[in-house]
């Protein structure tokens, strides 16, 4: 996704890249060096990643500098990067966060990407607005950091729902279906987090969960459709962490939320997946 961004940006911006991993013909880069002279500091990695890499560089930040994060899960203690932005820069630098549609093969194919920038100050929205004037990304504002954050990190989860009865062949209906209880599921969830209930039916929740849900080239979505085939080794994603940390932290009561606790017990596992979901529509129904 960095470099899908690099893509966009870098005909109209001077662009210093850093990535962890070694990748053939990308320059070493002086990260704290480049960071001292950045207008914005756009972080395209994990949240697990953020409290290291803010640590590292937030000395070395201009005071106008915009920390823009894309990440959409939480770290290992069960913190969002708006949390994570917020301890770690501790009021001295602007942050946001960019959450929607935004499928990185698309965004190198020029084709359009949506998304909601969660920030408080309309003078950070326009900043980030005019970064990527001229871009295939359209951008809307959103004060709701609470709703957004978790309107994105949620819908990694019930992404996973579809790709299990994409598997088991259960039609278009179990997708209407899914998409309406997935949706009023996550804005209960988002409440109770500290967000507008409305959050999730707009570009951070509804957007990317229809994007993630049914993309062909989907994590979340193949994840799913691997748990339906029995396929235990090397599930791993932000959606299988997310559910991970939620039972770890107890971040929120999963009991009201069937079909939260259908993911997370299939994700758990071993399970006959097509037996849970006839379970799953008895109990509901009888509900």
């Amino acid at each position: 996704m960095g470099h899908a961004m690099e893509h966009m940006l870098a005909e109209n911006h001077r662009l210093a890249i850093h990535d962890s991993r070694p990748i053939e013909g990308l320059p070493s880069t002086d990260v704290e060096q480049e960071a001292a002279l950045a207008d914005f500091l756009l972080l395209c990695v994990p949240a697990s990643s953020h409290r290291d890499l803010l640590a590292r560089l937030a000395v070395h930040l201009q005071s106008h500098c915009i920390c823009l994060s894309i990440a959409k899960g939480l770290d290992d203690e069960g913190r969002t990067p708006a949390q994570l932005c917020q301890q770690l820069l501790t009021g001295r630098q602007p942050y946001c966060l960019l959450y929607g549609p935004m499928i990185s093969e698309e965004i190198l194919a020029d084709r359009y990407a949506f998304a909601e920038l969660g920030c408080a100050d309309i003078s950070i929205y326009r900043r980030v607005r005019e970064l990527y004037q001229g871009t295939m990304l359209h951008i809307r504002h959103s004060t709701d950091i609470p709703g957004i954050s978790w309107a994105v990190i949620l819908k990694n989860v019930y992404a996973i729902a579809f790709g299990m009865a994409d598997e088991l062949e259960l039609g278009d209906n179990m997708r209407g279906y899914l998409t309406v209880t997935a949706l009023a599921e996550m804005s209960s969830i988002v409440e109770q987090m500290g967000g507008k209930p409305a959050a999730p039916l707009h570009l951070a929740g509804l957007g990317d969960l229809i994007t993630t849900a049914t993309s062909a080239g989907s994590h979340h979505h193949e994840l799913g459709r691997r748990l339906a085939r029995g396929e235990t080794e090397n599930i791993n994603g932000e959606g299988i962490h997310t559910l991970a940390m939620v039972r770890k932290y107890r971040l929120f009561d999963s009991a009201p939320y069937r079909l939260y606790r259908l993911i997370d017990e299939v994700a758990q596992g071993p399970l006959d997946v097509a037996q849970r979901f006839r379970d799953y529509i008895e109990s509901i129904e009888g509900a």
